[in-house]
């Protein structure tokens, strides 16, 4: 297992990694008809983009054969004027690769980054059905807001968790 630095030839990589999680992840949550209609060409060139943007930082693991197998990235949000802070924008593991602590290992390099920023508080968004918000909660992030948004004609509950890195061992 490697963890490293995202570079812009792993978004082709990256994007099948955030389709078919999403495609997993996102079954009875969101409509079917909105995940079978996410594109890996489409996905790739966002990606492409978050990549190349200066105030983005992402991670990959990528398996013993070479392939992507999860991603994390963060910054900060346009939406986020809180100062000293960012935001763990997202990260994605393949269904088959979680449990093992990959999630953690994307995470501490990503929040060590954050720490170089000067960051002392994270947020990170996760759909209320979406178990991996008890991974965050395991983390140490704590609950902070909900919202109601809306995905695909779906009603959804958007929480919103906060880490304070000044208490981050």
């Amino acid at each position: 297992m490697i963890i490293r630095k995202a570079e812009i030839t792993d978004a082709k990589g990256i994007a099948k990694v955030h389709v078919d999680c999403w495609r997993t992840t996102y079954k009875n949550i969101i409509p079917d008809a909105f995940l079978e209609k996410l594109s890996y060409d489409q996905r790739m060139k966002n990606w492409e983009t978050i990549i190349s943007n200066e105030g983005n930082y992402a991670i990959v693991a990528e398996n013993d054969e070479g392939e992507i197998i999860g991603f994390a990235d963060g910054g900060k949000r346009e939406s986020n004027q809180i100062k000293n802070s960012g935001d763990l924008t997202s990260i994605y593991i393949l269904e088959s690769y979680q449990g093992k602590g990959i999630g953690r290992k994307l995470v501490e390099p990503l929040f060590d980054h954050f720490e170089r920023l000067g960051y002392t508080r994270i947020f990170v968004e996760v759909l209320e059905k979406n178990e991996s918000r008890y991974f965050y909660e395991a983390l140490g992030a704590k609950y902070l807001k909900s919202e109601n948004i809306t995905i695909g004609g779906a009603k959804l509950n958007l929480l919103t968790y906060e880490w304070n890195l000044n208490e981050r061992e």
